[in-house]
């Protein structure tokens, strides 16, 4: 993995460049840079540098302790599937990739189990995913079966041509028909594993949205994303005083039900990485969310 640090990365100290970028804690960071993994510019550097523009990262290997993703079989939901990639209708409650301590009952676990065909760009741990959708998000997402398909669709992402389209059980009920919620998100200060609207080590996240449908106590939005930050839906509608329906983390703490937040990825488009074909999926809502949906509708 290669990173050239922007502007908005400027005067930042790498450890924490990296927290974000790889996900993963900060002590684990600076074991690898500790390990020589990191190179800023060709060289191994220090958890004290701080980045200047234009400097070129490079991740050349992974944490000793880390271990390859093992194949688990598994019932994946294939929407579509040829040579270069994959269409996966992952079910909520599915973590997409194995991370620190966590190595089994992912999706990786099931697509090691179904093809050898997958990706390497992201490494051994990651192999295929290109995108990520939350554990208890369900929906859409593509999944690369060669690197060549796997850049392709990256820089799609990078330049929001990959579009995705969610919809969303948001608690209260909105007035407007539509909105656009331009507001940058970073890691929260007092929770690390927690995202929020700020304006410091922040990146720019714009979510549109338009109504559905209204009921007593709830909203059913559709929700477009132009850009891709982690919990960007969930973080922007709690931002505006409507967070997510049963959301753990950023709704309110009485659930619904047993079922994950209400928040699917319905549609996802981008251009073939081979044919240059434009290619639109589309997926509806589990039964569990269509449930709660109609439970909401008929509140008196």
């Amino acid at each position: 993995m290669k990173y050239e640090i922007m502007e908005e990365n400027d005067l930042i100290r790498i450890d924490k460049f990296l927290i974000d970028k790889l996900d993963l804690s900060r002590s684990k960071v600076q074991e690898m840079i500790k390990q020589n993994l990191v190179l800023v510019n060709g060289k191994a550097t220090k958890n004290s540098y701080v980045l200047k523009l234009n400097d070129m990262i490079k991740i050349v290997g992974e944490l000793k302790e880390e271990t390859d993703a093992m194949p688990e079989k598994m019932d994946l939901d294939i929407v579509y599937e040829d040579d270069d990639l994959m269409v996966i209708n992952k079910p909520s409650g599915l973590v997409v990739h194995p991370s620190s301590g966590h190595f089994s009952g992912t999706l990786v676990n099931g697509l090691l189990a179904y093809t050898n065909n997958l990706s390497t760009t992201n490494g051994y741990i990651r192999p295929g995913i290109v995108h990520r959708i939350d554990k208890d998000t369900s929906g859409l997402l593509v999944v690369a079966k060669n690197n060549k398909a796997h850049e392709k669709l990256a820089v799609q992402l990078k330049d929001k041509t990959l579009s995705r389209i969610y919809v969303a059980l948001v608690h209260g009920k909105i007035n407007h028909d539509t909105g656009t919620i331009d507001a940058p998100i970073g890691r929260d200060l007092n929770d690390r594993k927690k995202m929020c609207v700020t304006e410091e080590n922040s990146k720019e996240a714009i979510t549109h949205f338009k109504v559905l449908e209204r009921f007593n106590n709830a909203t059913l939005i559709e929700c477009k994303l132009e850009t891709g930050r982690t919990h960007q839906i969930r973080v922007h509608m709690n931002y505006i005083d409507h967070p997510i329906v049963n959301d753990p983390v950023y709704g309110y703490k009485r659930k619904t039900t047993s079922f994950g937040q209400m928040l699917h990825a319905k549609e996802i488009g981008f251009i073939h990485p081979t044919t240059g074909k434009s290619m639109t999926f589309k997926c509806e809502p589990p039964k569990e969310f269509n449930d709660i949906v109609e439970m909401y509708r008929n509140e008196k």
